[in-house]
């Protein structure tokens, strides 16, 4: 039967293979974001054969599955992970599945699951010269914000290691000043940002800040997730500067994401602000994601 354990960082290349073979796009493909973001829903790993594979075990309902990466014997590992599943009290659930992967159930169990849209769920994705271009009528009312940001004369960077300590106080501090209490989610993104600082290089993140009179006003963190997507893990800004996200934005993907067809801003979690946010940069596409239950 699967086993599963804590993720480490030990486990980084030999989950990386996995995830480099699948090439997806999705932001649950990423390993740095599968160890600085373990606490959320207690997830843990295991691997079979050539496939790495999660498992949520403080699923919304139940205990919850991401789609392995990785190659090998794909009808075996579905069948240990039924025989988990069900050893374990639960539905063979899930979570993350995208249009190509819920053609290989449909084709391969037809009439076996089902599969609901998990809208809030989806990742938006962007044509990465329309982050760095901005062009053409519909990107008119970001121009004029990054216009009223180039007048303020901040100053960016790339992220070295003698910025960690400011980048961290910083985000702490943005947080502190946002939250209206403190719930199990707010831990979690604390420890997520923690883990990114705490292994940068070790999992071959990139970032940036931008610096007004010296002080930290935004800072971003990402990384290639595919052979032609980039991913944005961190966006968080100060607002009282005008134009601030529409310059950490532009400045980043200019720096880090010209080599790359596709931006991964990841998923809205169905909030109004950042669905708003998200969708005002017109996305190349959404990658749907569905949660597929076996009967």
């Amino acid at each position: 039967m699967l086993e599963f354990r804590d993720i480490s960082l030990s486990d980084k290349s030999r989950a990386e293979r996995a995830l480099r073979q699948s090439d997806f796009r999705g932001c649950e493909y990423s390993f740095a974001n599968n160890l600085a973001w373990r606490r959320l829903a207690d997830t843990k790993l295991t691997f079979f054969d050539g496939f790495y594979l999660l498992c949520a075990f403080n699923g919304a309902a139940h205990p919850y599955f991401t789609f392995p990466a990785g190659c090998g014997d794909i009808h075996a590992l579905l069948r240990e992970m039924r025989i988990f599943a069900e050893h374990n009290g639960f539905p063979l659930t899930i979570g993350g599945v995208t249009d190509v992967q819920l053609r290989f159930f449909e084709e391969s169990f037809p009439g076996m699951f089902t599969a609901e849209y998990d809208r809030d769920g989806s990742d938006y994705i962007y044509n990465s010269s329309d982050l760095i271009d901005l062009p053409g009528k519909k990107y008119h009312s970001k121009r004029n914000h990054l216009a009223k940001f180039n007048e303020l004369g901040c100053e960016f960077s790339l992220i070295s290691e003698k910025d960690f300590d400011d980048c961290i106080v910083f985000l702490t501090n943005t947080y502190n000043n946002n939250a209206d209490h403190i719930d199990d989610s707010f831990v979690a993104e604390q420890f997520a940002l923690n883990t990114y600082f705490s292994y940068f290089g070790e999992l071959g993140l990139q970032g940036g800040i931008l610096r007004c009179d010296g002080q930290i006003i935004a800072v971003t963190i990402g990384e290639p997730v595919s052979s032609d997507t980039y991913c944005v893990h961190i966006e968080k800004a100060d607002t009282s500067f005008n134009g601030v996200y529409a310059g950490i934005n532009n400045c980043f993907a200019r720096h880090c994401m010209s080599n790359y067809r596709f931006v991964n801003r990841e998923e809205d979690l169905g909030l109004d602000g950042l669905r708003k946010a998200k969708s005002s940069y017109h996305p190349a596409f959404l990658l749907d994601k569905y949660i597929v239950t076996f009967l």
